[in-house]
This record gives C-alpha cells, sequence and structure tokens, in this order.
C-alpha cells in the first residue's frame, strides 16, 4: 500500500463538536480498513459519525464490507484514538 501517513489532527477531544473525526484509517497487520464520516443528517447539538469497516485487497484498498455503526461524537472520538493509539495510519488516499 502506498498510503501516506499524513501531518494532520491524529487525536480528537470529546469537547470538539465543531471537528468530528472524517477519514480513513489502515491496520496493516490485520488488513483492515476503518472510514470516519459525518453523518449528514444530524442536529448541530447532536453530531453523529458512520463508520464503515472494510477489509483491505493487497493493495490496501477497500475490497468488502465488514460493518457499518453510526455513533455518538463522543464514542467516534474515543474509537478514532484507541485505533491511532493501537498503531493504525491515517490514510491520504482518496478511495472511489
Amino acid at each position: 500500500m502506498t498510503s501516506g501517513v499524513a501531518n494532520v489532527r491524529t487525536y480528537f477531544y470529546c469537547g470538539s463538536f465543531i471537528d468530528p473525526p472524517t477519514g480513513w484509517l489502515f491496520n496493516k497487520k490485520s488488513g483492515l480498513l476503518i472510514f470516519f464520516e459525518s453523518y449528514k443528517k444530524s442536529v448541530s447539538n447532536n453530531l453523529k459519525v458512520y463508520t464503515h469497516l472494510f477489509y483491505a485487497n493487497e493493495l490496501g484498498e477497500p475490497a468488502q464490507i465488514k460493518n457499518s455503526r453510526l455513533h455518538s461524537i463522543e464514542c467516534a472520538c474515543e474509537t478514532w484514538n484507541e485505533l491511532i493509539s493501537g498503531g493504525w495510519q491515517i490514510v491520504t488516499n482518496k478511495f472511489q
């Protein structure tokens, strides 16, 4: 996989309601990708974030979806931070 690790914000704080975690994370050991995206229909005082977990192919691209979940922003921030702490890397590639 030719994904660079971006020099972007890697940790999110629960009080950060303006900037929910968004983007791709990759775990080379497990061959999994996870995509965080803001739920567009959530109201500003109750932001939600979808996570979509994928099996990655040999190029590190999403091949097959494993599951999707809707999280509160607090839960999404906690999940993002745990994954980063566990060795997941931010993916800068834009997948179709």
